[in-house]
This record gives C-alpha cells, structure tokens and sequence, in this order.
C-alpha cells in the first residue's frame, strides 16, 4: 500500500459540507472519494484536515489515501479530474511516508473570509463573499481582531455542536484589509472550533460597523460565553486557503506561513 497527499481545491456552493453523509451524495467528500476509486480500481476512502461546511470553499484543501494501485502522478491528477464534477479540482498529490496523516500532522490551518462592502449585492461574486450594505470600518475591526491573537480558551466562538475536546486553540494571525469595496479577514491558528472564523466573523461585524466598540471581542473572549458573541457568518465568504506541515513530510507551505513558523513548530511540539 501508498500513502499520498492531495491538495484539493473546490467551490462549496452546492453542497452539503465536506464531510460525507448518509442521506446525500451531494458532498465534496463523496464526490472525491467516488473520482479517486476509478483511478484505484477500487473503494478509496480519504481523511481532510479540515472538515468544511455546507456552502464553505477551499483554495487548498489536504487530504490523504492509501491505494495498491500503481500509476503516475500526473494520471492521478488528470484521471481523477476527469471523473469529478467542474466545479471540484485536485491540484497536486504527491506521496508521504506512512506516518503522514492530513489532520494530525497539520501544525496550523489558514482561512480566509471575504466580505463585499458596498449597498448593492454582487452578480458575479454572490456565492463566493457574504455582502454587509453599512460601511464598515476595517481598523476598528483589526483593533477587536488583535484581542483574540495568541492562546486563548474559545469557548465563546464555537458551536453547540462542536465536538473538538479543548476549546483553547492559539491563533497565530490575524489580518484585516481593505481592497477597494471587500474587506479580506485571514486568520491562522493551530486549529479551529466549530463555526470558529464565522462566529469571529459574526463578532467583528457590529464593531466594524460602529455599533460596538474595539473591546467588544474582548469582553465576548473572556466570557466563554456563545450568548455574548455575535451571530455566527453566512457560509459564502469562508474559505479553507491551506495548511501547514512539519518540513519533515516534503510538503510545500504557504508562503503565508513563513512569519509564524517557528512560533507553529513551537506551539505544535508543546
């Protein structure tokens, strides 16, 4: 048996998630899985980084699989691009040594959220960025960001739902910027909650809009207290834009990573 990575790329408009479910084909992991077990000749199941829900995009979702079957990297690629929908890509895959596992090797993860601010909803862009109609101002929303930088308990950011076992994850960054009429929030952390970056999101927006104050986020922080966060964002403006993982396993990082490097290595061998 082989071991490979496969960088993943898709737009989560129409389906249900990443995750496959019992009363619905229409998922993304389904979708790769079926693709995958043409070229193997046989039922191939995969494990992601990071599970994505319904209506939630990624520019580089990872995932590995195990496989008998003997082909060239290049007939992975194009094979199973053939067998997908357009609408799913995979963009690389390489093979790993056995200890190599998606999620739990991963280090740190990056999301991006995208917001289009201006009073009339996109015609091109409308399943790809979530539209706020009052002016927002991104530096009052970077000064709430800043309270959530570092190792913190997140009770407050996560879904009722959420099964991950500690709510303290450490978030390494996160960047607020403006350009022209979206505003562009990039968070990196060792790992997310449930609905963290929506619930984040959802907190972020009152203050940007003048209505709460900078240290709103920070009063919801140390609430660990769901009811003293914002409401939780729409799906459509969240994208998985990567992962990263210990040189050991040949993996090319995002180059968004580089600044925090060290401090991932660090925090991950805690």
């Amino acid at each position: 048996m082989m071991k490979f990575a496969v960088g993943v790329e898709y737009d989560g408009s129409c389906y249900h998630g990443w995750q496959r479910q019992k009363n619905t084909p229409q998922t993304v992991q389904e979708k790769l899985e079926s693709a995958l077990s043409v070229l193997a000749s046989s039922p191939v199941f995969v494990v992601c980084a990071g599970r994505t829900d319904a209506g939630v995009h990624a520019l580089e979702q990872v995932v590995h699989f195990e496989t008998s079957k003997q082909r060239e990297l290049h007939q992975w690629v194009f094979g199973t691009n053939a067998n997908l929908p357009d609408d799913i890509r995979v963009v690389w895959i390489k093979p790993v040594t056995e200890d190599f596992h998606a999620r739990f090797s991963a280090a740190a993860r990056y999301y991006r959220y995208e917001i289009l601010n201006r009073w009339v909803k996109s015609a091109l862009s409308r399943h790809h960025v979530t539209t706020i109609f009052n002016p927002l101002d991104e530096n009052l929303m970077q000064k709430g960001a800043n309270y959530l930088l570092g190792t913190h308990d997140f009770t407050s950011f996560r879904a009722q739902a959420c099964q991950a076992k500690s709510p303290v994850k450490h978030i390494h960054s996160i960047v607020i910027k403006r350009i022209d009429d979206k505003i562009i929030i990039d968070i990196i952390a060792n790992a997310f909650l449930h609905h963290m970056v929506r619930n984040i999101v959802g907190t972020l927006l009152p203050v940007g809009t003048g209505e709460r104050p900078p240290e709103f986020v920070h009063h919801a922080l140390k609430a660990k207290d769901r009811r003293q966060a914002g409401v939780t964002a729409l799906p459509n403006g969240l994208y998985f834009k990567g992962v990263y993982y210990p040189e050991a396993f040949g993996l090319d990082n995002l180059e968004a990573f580089s600044p925090f490097s060290d401090a991932i290595e660090k925090n991950r061998a805690k």
